[in-house]
């Protein structure tokens, strides 16, 4: 359309064709991201704003598909030196990115080349450390974040006699509640859990301080070994398989499976994405509230950060790219992380701002009073202090190591094995994935 535009006016005014030669001439940032729906409507909007804020180059938006589809295309482009600028990745893709060598230039490396500051210590702790380096410096930027929360249905703790204003803190409340909720015959499932790996093993080892792998969970170095098969996570995983006989839990699907269970009434607890705020209030016909993960006060009193999903954006490197469209693509980074932008972003979505700035800005306007609640995920992203255990994964091919888990869960679930099998066999086969996963990177 844009093309045409220009030809046609070329045709009817030739004076005007100098002018429009220059404009041409500006140079072009492709963005490959992988929001759809009214998300990618928010990521066209962002980036019709940073085109209007400034003459020196275009940013093009491109919907690629999934997350993976995302990842996969990337990679192909890179092959064929044909990369885009710009790439939205999700979490679990940091480690594959961090040993993709020269197809990537990461952040802390674009803002040294172009002069471009993109200061780490402006987003939120427990975002930045995902996606840095051990030393701090940046090696993509955050995003759309999300965390794990609890929510819980009031009608049904109010049906049961329970105070809908104290959700349960612990992991002995939670049990506590959900036996209640059973006997009372206040809701058909007392408890659910979607993202079964991401909530009960990675986030409860962030927030414990227990390390999920070796090697800072592979922030120092490819060696890493897994480690979620020890004591606190076993006594936490047999707490599940308990409630799963007794029937106080339910486990129903992998990744986002078990929402529905929620949203439809028919589930008083669900563990998952901060995220769901939107579809939980667009399906749910109860009153429902959001709640911090619980905890289990024997293993950390004071509890760290949760850790984030979501997505960062990394620049890719392609030949015959110039100093100029690096210098575009910091300079979009820059304005994404803008308290302006970050806070719209943040109200807009239902993901938490990724910076102090961003938060603060939204504290002034006011929307946490509008909207009560939305503040929860932020306050569980700066809880306590970022600690190698808190900071976040940097373990190959994780989405595999997931789906092994899942595995694993499900087969204990089913009564195949007890906790501690279903973890040893998790920890030996996942080792067996970083150990080739080492060896594609190192040659």
């Amino acid at each position: 359309m844009k093309r045409r535009t220009l030809l046609a006016g070329a045709a009817v005014a030739p004076f005007a064709a100098r002018p429009v030669f220059a404009q041409a001439a500006k140079p072009k940032i492709v963005f490959w991201h992988a929001m759809s729906g009214a998300l990618g409507e928010e990521v066209n909007r962002i980036c019709t704003g940073f085109n209007a804020s400034q003459a020196e180059v275009e940013v093009t938006p491109v919907f690629k598909g999934t997350y993976p589809e995302t990842l996969t295309a990337a990679i192909a482009a890179f092959r064929a030196g044909q990369a885009p600028h710009l790439v939205q990745m999700f979490e679990v893709g940091t480690g594959s990115m961090l040993a993709a060598g020269p197809a990537v230039k990461q952040i802390w490396q674009l803002s040294q080349e172009t002069g471009v500051v993109i200061e780490p210590n402006a987003y939120i702790g427990g975002v930045r450390g995902y996606y840095s380096l051990s030393d701090g410096r940046l090696a993509s930027c955050p995003f759309n974040s999300s965390t794990s929360v609890m929510w819980y249905n009031l009608d049904a703790f109010e049906k049961a006699g329970l105070d809908p204003d104290k959700p349960p803190r612990t992991w002995n409340e939670v049990v506590d509640a959900c036996r209640i909720l059973q006997a009372k015959k206040a809701i058909e499932v007392p408890m659910t859990s979607a993202w079964f790996a991401w909530v009960q093993l990675e986030q409860y080892a962030a927030m414990h301080d227990i390390p999920f792998a070796t090697k800072a969970n592979g922030f120092e170095g490819l060696e890493t070994e897994l480690k979620f098969n020890t004591a606190p996570f076993v006594k936490h995983l047999s707490r599940i398989l308990d409630m799963a006989k007794e029937g106080t839990f339910k486990y129903a699907g992998r990744d986002g499976a078990p929402e529905p269970l929620f949203n439809s009434g028919t589930a008083a607890i669900s563990f998952t994405s901060s995220a769901a705020r939107a579809a939980i209030a667009r399906e749910a016909k109860f009153k429902w509230a959001a709640a911090f993960l619980p905890t289990d006060p024997d293993i950390n009193p004071q509890p760290n950060n949760s850790i984030i999903g979501g997505a960062s954006l990394w620049c890719m490197n392609a030949p015959g790219r110039t100093p100029a469209e690096y210098k575009g693509v910091a300079s979009l980074l820059k304005f994404i992380a803008s308290p302006e932008v970050d806070a719209q972003w943040h109200q807009n979505t239902g993901y938490v701002p990724v910076t102090t700035a961003g938060y603060e800005l939204s504290i002034k306007q006011g929307y946490y009073q509008k909207v009560p609640g939305t503040d929860l995920p932020i306050k569980q992203l700066s809880r306590g202090r970022v600690t190698e255990n808190s900071k976040g994964f940097r373990l190959g091919r994780m989405p595999e190591l997931r789906n092994i888990v899942y595995e694993e869960v499900e087969k204990a679930i089913q009564g195949q094995q007890g906790a501690q099998a279903a973890l040893d066999s998790a920890v030996s086969r996942g080792n067996r994935i970083l150990r080739e996963f080492e060896k594609s990177v190192r040659g």
